[in-house]
């Protein structure tokens, strides 16, 4: 018996057929063409990756009809015709593995990262890109439409089973269509009639010229969650019409640079987020309606079709994730599947940063044209001293090509600081990739000592070819003026977290990094006064915008007061003083002060290894304190290269 029968049941696209109804969505993924927009082996190797493990539908993310709409700059261009011959060498490549493979077509308008971005009015984008648009003239919105049709005739030319007219998050069509960027006084502005005139022209160009037969499906959005933005009731009316005109489905999604609720939502946000703007479009229609929004869970998705919905469901950054999550799910091996922990920092905050995405939990991610899967020539036996993420990491990539590995763990518990960010509101689901990374480990019969500290015994026990050292990181402590004379109660971030007293009502925390946030938001959350000393000009850099944007939206309450640019911290027996941005600011009658500035790497275990000849590296915090996506990076290409 199917475990997700719905999920795994096939679907009609137009005149083709998929073979299950999970799309891998269209990915601005910023890699993988090269100097004049062709595709390379390397985005090839992504999505071969991608349909080997099992999806049903993929779609090449921010396929450009138009040098001006090139939303970044190492997108795929689709507007010569010496795009086809790449094209069609990757569709050659994808077909043996049975996904239907198609293209999403789009022009980023006002939401270009260059500098002579246009749009129906000029009207700049609400955030992120600064530039003033060019007003576009009528003459130039006919070069437009056909811009779209003939970039959908060449990706008919290079075999793609299909093609996505991208309408929604703010891009070029989707501003044609709110009144937000809008205000044109011609046949394409004002009405609801004539603010949907561009996508309808659009359709008839790329039946034209790529023929009737050729499936066309539109992204829109649900809501764009912004002030007199699109919403709900005119994407219903628009669903109509788009059903009306033979599209094959309707991808449903929502938001847009700047809006109040983004496009790509952190952990912060439940799962499923936009599902109840598919289920309302699904209820006006009949052609296939699909989901999007953070849905990460094969059981999640299945339910989703089964309740009726959505036809389909879109999950780009889980197969970032998990390339093999559909055949994992499919075979009933859920356990095995990588998960996406919401953090947003290599799938959009490094695309947004114009780098090359990734993805924090799968460093694989932009290099599966370079890794293989080899099994190392030598086996060795390989000790971790350490089971934090960049530890456990290490180990599984060791112990996959064939080594003997065990880990050894100083505290009770395996996680290492994340099993203690995971404690902070919003937060559960970083303890997901180190459940991953355990449960790997049993899987491959790797041993977690615990309440084991690398001691001589231990290196006598196992007698390594090998030591990695993985012991992470504790926090710093500042040297500042009364700090230890205070009558005030001290504690670490980590102390906090791992469930130490925070007596009294009124809290200072010093640091506005990632931690001294997530200790505000966990104090706030119980009931506590807090005031947050930051020495930097801005909170939580090493977050990702999408991420921070959320937290600093918790934090946005009458018991939490946000202080940077403070210089100058004397404290006193129940407070503290400081200049804020120049301002003298006194707090008193304070009652707890949580260190949360900095971390120091952990390395006493190194001293246990003076006479020790064999190969010794260090890893992850205990190199240097550093973000998740690095250490894990590191980890594998250790795990790789041993």
């Amino acid at each position: 018996m199917d475990i997700y029968p719905h999920l795994f049941s096939p679907i009609r696209i137009g005149n083709r057929t998929a073979k299950n109804r999970l799309l891998m969505p269209a990915m601005s993924i910023n890699f993988g063409v090269d100097a004049d927009g062709h595709v390379t082996d390397q985005l090839t190797a992504y999505f071969v990756a991608r349909a080997r493990g099992g999806a049903g539908m993929m779609l090449v993310g921010g396929g450009a009809v138009h040098p001006g709409g090139l939303e970044l700059p190492n997108l795929p261009a689709l507007w010569r015709e010496c795009c086809i011959d790449p094209l069609k060498r990757m569709v050659e490549a994808v077909r043996p593995y049975g996904a239907l493979f198609g293209v999403q077509l789009m022009h980023g308008g006002r939401q270009s990262y260059h500098d002579h971005t246009v749009a129906p009015s000029a009207i700049p984008a609400p955030a992120v890109v600064k530039s003033m648009p060019r007003a576009l003239e009528p003459s130039d919105i006919f070069e437009l439409v056909g811009a779209f049709g003939d970039a959908a005739r060449r990706c008919r030319s290079a075999g793609f089973d299909f093609i996505e007219i991208h309408a929604a998050h703010g891009y070029l069509i989707n501003q044609f269509l709110s009144p937000n960027a809008n205000r044109r006084t011609d046949r394409y502005g004002g009405p609801f009639e004539n603010r949907i005139r561009f996508l309808l022209e659009i359709l008839d160009d790329i039946r034209i010229k790529a023929g009737d037969d050729f499936p066309v499906g539109v992204r829109l959005n649900g809501r764009d969650y912004i002030e007199n933005g699109w919403d709900l009731d005119e994407a219903l009316r628009l669903a109509k019409v788009l059903e009306a005109k033979d599209v094959c489905y309707l991808n449903i999604s929502a938001g847009v640079y700047g809006s109040r609720q983004l496009t790509i939502p952190s952990a912060y946000v439940e799962q499923g987020c936009f599902v109840h703007l598919s289920q309302a479009v699904k209820r006006a229609v009949a052609v296939p309606v699909f989901a999007a929004g953070r849905i990460k869970d094969p059981g999640l998705a299945d339910r989703i079709i089964r309740e009726h919905r959505a036809d389909a469901v879109a999950m780009g950054r889980a197969l970032l994730a998990d390339p093999d999550l559909p055949e994992k799910a499919r075979s009933g091996r859920q356990g095995e599947i990588r998960p996406c922990i919401g953090c947003c920092l290599g799938c959009i905050h490094a695309v947004l940063a114009l780098e090359p995405g990734g993805c924090v939990v799968n460093p694989e991610v932009g290099r599966e044209h370079l890794l293989t899967a080899e099994p190392a020539a030598a086996k060795k036996r390989i000790l971790v001293v350490g089971a934090g993420p960049a530890g456990l990491a290490a180990a599984r990539t060791a112990a996959v090509r064939g080594h003997q590995v065990t880990v050894c763990e100083a505290k009770g518990r395996a996680g290492g600081l994340m099993r203690l960010a995971a404690r902070a509101p919003g937060r559960s689901e970083s303890m997901e990739i180190i459940d991953f990374l355990i449960s790997e480990l049993e899987r491959l019969k790797v041993a977690v000592c615990l309440n084991t500290p690398l001691t001589e015994k231990v290196m006598a026990d196992h007698c390594p070819d090998t030591v990695v050292l993985a012991t992470g990181s504790l926090p710093d402590m500042p040297i500042i003026t009364g700090l230890f004379k205070t009558a005030l109660h001290l504690c670490t971030v980590t102390d906090l977290l791992d469930g130490a007293p925070c007596p009294g009502r009124r809290v200072i925390v010093i640091g506005g990094g990632q931690a001294g946030l997530l200790a505000a938001d966990f104090l706030a959350d119980r009931g506590k006064i807090v005031s947050v000393l930051n020495r930097r000009a801005h909170f939580a850099e090493e977050m990702s915008s999408n991420d921070r944007y959320y937290l600093r939206e918790r934090l946005n309450r009458d018991t939490v007061t946000l202080y940077k640019k403070v210089t100058a911290l004397e404290f006193r027996s129940h407070g503290v003083r400081f200049e804020s941005a120049g301002t003298p600011v006194v707090l008193d009658d304070c009652d707890t002060v949580v260190i949360a500035e900095g971390m120091v790497s952990v390395r006493q275990a190194a001293g246990l290894l003076g006479q020790y000849r064999g190969e010794v590296h260090l890893i992850g915090d205990a190199r240097s304190p550093r973000n998740l996506m690095l250490s894990l990076a590191e980890a594998e290409e250790l795990g790789r290269a041993l």
